[in-house]
């Protein structure tokens, strides 16, 4: 087996982020690019990719990193899971990410209203779930809710879980022992996405 190579990115993670967020301002406005010469494009990807953003993204069906960001084919490297959670599948994806395809920019990109994390919201307290596997998924998110402040109204406490559960997801990225050559390689940030305006609000 030979020895990987490493590749340079293909652009900055300043550069990168600023493209995602000029392509969600094309997806808001209505503007978004009208993808021509697809066959073409295919063509020149058979042979090799070299997308620019890995997005860790929630499974819901409303946000779709290629729409919300107004990319093409070949431009984002997109992992999805419900509730945008830090599986260690996920985890070994963005290792790839970084150490095979060079990516520069990881994104956390959560969003309002999710289901995965409405249902950690209220059911934080429980110890038990009869789903197995809703139970795995409760116990990735629900650590990272603690500090949501329970006497917010239930509108604002799910925004500030959505928050928090990114935040977490970010922390974990960071920590775990995996991602050491990821915090050296790449820059990890937190972004919300909003259903009804369809804005991105990257986090600071």
């Amino acid at each position: 087996m030979t020895k990987h190579q490493p590749v340079a990115p293909v652009i900055t993670a300043q550069e990168a982020q600023a493209r995602l967020a000029r392509g969600n301002a094309r997806f808001v406005s209505g503007h978004a690019r009208f993808l021509t010469g697809l066959v073409e494009l295919r063509e020149a990807l058979a042979t090799a990719q070299r997308p620019w953003a890995a997005i860790l993204g929630c499974s819901d069906s409303r946000v779709a990193p290629e729409l919300v960001f107004d990319a093409g084919l070949g431009e984002l490297f997109v992992i999805r899971v419900a509730g945008n959670v830090a599986t260690p599948g996920v985890m070994g994806t963005l290792h790839y990410a970084v150490e095979h395809l060079a990516i520069p920019l990881l994104v956390v990109l959560g969003h309002q209203e999710c289901g995965a994390v409405q249902t950690a919201l209220e059911r934080h307290a429980q110890q038990h779930w009869k789903e197995k596997g809703i139970e795995v998924l409760m116990r990735a998110i629900i650590p990272g809710l603690a500090d949501v402040d329970q006497a917010l109204d239930p509108a604002a406490a799910m925004d500030a879980a959505v928050e928090a559960n990114v935040r977490w997801v970010l922390r974990q990225l960071r920590e775990m022992p995996e991602a050491k050559r990821e915090r050296e390689d790449a820059t990890i940030v937190g972004a919300v996405y909003e259903l009804r305006s369809g804005r991105v609000r990257f986090l600071s």
